[in-house]
């Protein structure tokens, strides 16, 4: 264990550490980058995260990060005959990237995981066959974009599953994004071709 030269750095170490990917030599690093800079900035800095903590908020229909609860999607000129099925929000910034896909979004918040004890009600599945099931739906197409794991093909399977009984068609992303790889961070030419040629999703019956 390293000995801080101040009770002040030791705790300002140990809350930047539990950040993920900072271990606590570049905790002190960044400690330290922080007192070499203006007082206002480590104020903005810790107000910005304060209020990104306090009022950020999650659309109340595709459940996207946003600054309201009401739909960012709504806003755009998108079509509103596709639904792009994703993790997280930064999936969805991953496929806005492409340039490749101008449809509506919904945001799972997860995948389904019984080793973590994430099952289907954890996640907003239910939200997304209400919005199929809606007399006002326009969605004639479903695209799973989950990433290529054991998880997010489970979670395709039981998606793809619940929405049989309605008429939209269900595709996935074409095999270019590697087996086991993390959506987010697949390259923006590789995800871009999974999306124009994806292909029909099959559930296997």
């Amino acid at each position: 264990m390293m000995d801080y030269p101040s009770k002040l750095i030791e705790e300002a170490v140990t809350e930047i550490s539990r950040l993920p990917g900072i271990g606590r030599k570049t905790a002190f690093r960044l400690a330290l980058h922080l007192l070499k800079q203006d007082p206002e900035f480590t104020h903005r800095l810790a107000g910005s995260l304060l209020n990104l903590r306090d009022n950020i908020k999650r659309c109340s229909t595709c459940h996207m990060l946003s600054d309201t609860e009401e739909c960012t999607c709504m806003h755009f000129r998108k079509d509103p005959t596709t639904v792009c099925v994703v993790e997280d929000t930064p999936d969805v910034m991953a496929i806005q990237n492409t340039a490749q896909y101008n449809g509506y979004f919904h945001v799972l918040g997860g995948v389904i995981s019984p080793l973590e004890g994430i099952g289907p009600g954890e996640l907003n599945i239910e939200t997304l066959i209400s919005r199929i099931a809606s007399p006002e739906s326009q969605v004639k197409e479903v695209i799973l974009a989950l990433s290529a794991t054991m998880e997010g093909d489970t979670t395709s399977f039981y998606i793809a599953r619940k929405l049989k009984a309605y008429n939209v068609k269900i595709t996935t992303l074409a095999r270019g994004v590697p087996v086991g790889g993390e959506l987010e961070y697949t390259d923006e030419i590789t995800l871009g071709r999974s999306i124009v040629k994806r292909m029909t999703y099959e559930t296997g019956e």
